[in-house]
């Protein structure tokens, strides 16, 4: 699920990394680009006719249509009460939520999500561009599941 993400090379970039994980559905909630622009379909090559989504107004909506797929919510977002992502036990099925590229997850958000959790970085750099954090999320989610 994104919240509110405003550029449309991320979207296209997550798109790509969803099709590569086999994602089941993308929720967009809130967003300030047109999913089906030219500039989406630039860094999305192709991959979103392999993504089924689904545009929703807002988060609210969106959170609604996840829970009744069955899916837990986890927030991916440098919070207190979040988690390393490699340390948490990602409950299946699941939704990761990521937020808007500067902002990242609304308060609204991070209170629906069920649990939080962010990616460890080493470096001097406190975020990454949130397509690069989206499919480092998503490669977990599926790393854990390969093990289970």
């Amino acid at each position: 699920m994104l919240e509110g993400l405003g550029g449309p090379y991320n979207l296209g970039s997550i798109l790509r990394t969803a099709a590569a994980y086999r994602v089941e559905h993308l929720y967009l909630a809130a967003m300030q680009i047109d999913p089906t622009s030219t500039n989406v379909g630039k860094t999305a090559l192709g991959s979103d006719r392999f993504v089924p989504w689904t545009v929703h107004d807002d988060f609210a909506k969106a959170t609604e249509a996840a829970r009744a797929a069955g899916h837990s919510l986890v927030g991916l977002e440098l919070a207190d009460q979040a988690v390393a992502i490699h340390d948490a036990v990602l409950p299946t099925p699941m939704c990761l939520v990521i937020g808007h590229e500067d902002r990242g997850l609304s308060k609204a958000a991070l209170a629906e999500c069920d649990s939080v959790v962010f990616l460890p970085q080493l470096g001097r750099i406190g975020s990454l561009n949130v397509a690069t954090a989206a499919s480092i999320a998503m490669y977990e989610a599926r790393r854990q599941a390969f093990t289970a």
